[in-house]
C-alpha cells in the first residue's frame, strides 16, 4: 500500500484540474494549498500532464481557480479549526 499523500479534493474543467491539499504548519495551524495541472496527449496519443498554460487557457485556469477557492472555503468551514490565510490561532 502506498503512503503517497492524496489531495482532499479536486475540481476540474477539462483539460485543467486543481488538486486541493490539507497541510499543517510547524506551529500546528492547518491550511490548504492548491496545485494546478493541464492534461494533454503527446504525439503518440499518451496522456501527459503539465503545470504550464498558454494564453488561450488562462481564462479556464481562472475559472478552475475560482472553483478551487469555493471548495477550499467549504473545507475550511467544515473543519471549523482551520485558520484563514494570514491569521494566527492566537488572533
Amino acid at each position: 500500500m502506498s503512503n503517497t499523500p492524496k489531495p482532499v479534493a479536486k475540481v476540474s474543467l477539462f483539460p485543467i484540474t486543481a488538486a486541493i491539499w490539507r497541510n499543517e504548519s510547524t506551529e500546528g495551524d492547518k491550511f490548504y494549498s492548491v496545485t494546478f495541472e493541464r492534461s494533454y496527449r503527446d504525439r503518440d496519443g499518451n496522456w501527459k500532464s503539465a503545470n504550464s498554460f498558454n494564453g488561450d487557457e488562462l481564462l479556464l485556469l481562472a475559472k478552475v481557480a475560482d472553483l478551487a477557492h469555493t471548495e477550499v472555503s467549504k473545507l475550511k468551514s467544515s473543519d471549523g479549526k482551520v485558520q484563514p490565510s494570514g491569521e494566527s490561532a492566537a488572533a
